[in-house]
Formats: C-alpha cells, structure tokens, sequence
C-alpha cells in the first residue's frame, strides 16, 4: 500500500532528507577540519621561511593600523633578537581578496614576499605568484631608495617604481598596496616596541 502523498508526507519527508544530508556535511566538516588546518599551518611556516632571513623561533601577534587588524610574526634568533617581522596583509585585487605575507628585516628593509592567498585570473593577475621579473623587485627593497607618493610605493603607471606585471596592473596595485599597509603595519609595531 502506497502512501498517499500529502503535504504531511513531503515535509517529513524533506525534513528526513535535510537531516540526513546535513549530518553528512558535518561529519565531513569534523573529519577534514584538522587537515585543513594542518595545511594551513604548514603553508604559513613555508611561507615565512620564504620571507624572512633564517630565524630559530617567532612568537605571533596583532597590531592595529587605521582600525585594521594585521596579524604577524616576530622571528628571533637563538639569542631571542628580533631578526625581523612577518606581516599578513590583504586587500581586493581583480578578481577577489589579495593576501600577501611580507617579511621586513628589524632594519625596515623588505626581505622577500609571498602570496599567501588570491582568486587573480590565472594567466593574468595570477602571475603575481610566478613572475620572476615582479617577484624579484619585493626582495631588499628599501622605502627609502624609492620614490614615494604620499609615503607609499606606486606601480610606475602611477609614477612610482614599481613595474607591473603586464596586463595586470589592478592586481599589480593591489600586492603594491599589501606592501605598503605591512610596511605602516612594521613601522606601528617598531614604535610600540619602543
């Protein structure tokens, strides 16, 4: 004997099937959750050994610039001196959020960068993670041996020094503004350090 179909019957049956699929959606959740975060952990600390000199430990922290959260790691050598800072910044590129982790020497001089995270055009923006040519101008690059607009870097169609990666000058901005908010975010830590 068939059920009759009622409006009883299809919403015990909608709601059997909603149970059934959100208890497999957090079951997944429970069982990738810590692997997710592992890989995530080891891609920042691959990351910072990328942007900053070698170093024997770091301890994590947050500073605030103009009422945004930057979050970094202090690196140290074995003596515990502040071999320098990586600093997590994030603005929107082309095709969404922009995270780059620069690393800046205690001395203020970029060390080297690292994109962390982007949703860029691949073949386009997306060179940001893969152009040499771009790339190379973050590493030792000194705020002051450049010409600053306001106190920032600019990308040179802007009339600034940086060059952009070609046909991808809104995601070029964008990591030069990542640059510039780690830089402020770098000079706010050293001054409340001091």
């Amino acid at each position: 004997m068939a059920l009759k179909s009622n409006l009883k019957n299809m919403v015990i049956s909608l709601t059997a099937i909603c149970l059934v699929c959100s208890a497999i959606l957090a079951g997944a959740y429970a069982i990738t959750k810590k692997p997710i975060e592992k890989a995530q952990a080891d891609k920042l600390m691959k990351s910072l050994t990328e942007v900053l000199p070698e170093f024997a430990s770091s301890e994590k922290g947050v500073i605030s610039v103009d009422g945004v959260e930057y979050p970094y790691d202090k690196a140290l050598d074995a003596d515990g001196n502040v071999i320098g800072y990586a600093i997590t910044s994030k603005t929107a590129g082309f095709g969404g959020t922009l995270s780059v982790l620069v690393g800046i020497t205690a001395d203020g001089i970029v060390h080297n960068t690292s994109v962390l995270s982007h949703s860029e055009t691949p073949g386009l923006g997306a060179k940001c993670t893969s152009d040499e040519k771009f790339m190379s101008q973050w590493k030792g690059l000194d705020f002051s041996a450049h010409s600053l607009t306001d106190g920032r870097l600019t990308v040179s169609k802007d009339g600034g020094d940086i060059d952009a990666i070609t046909a991808s000058t809104i995601t070029s901005r964008a990591y030069t503004t990542c640059v510039n908010q780690a830089y402020a975010a770098f000079q706010a830590i050293i001054n409340e350090e001091n």
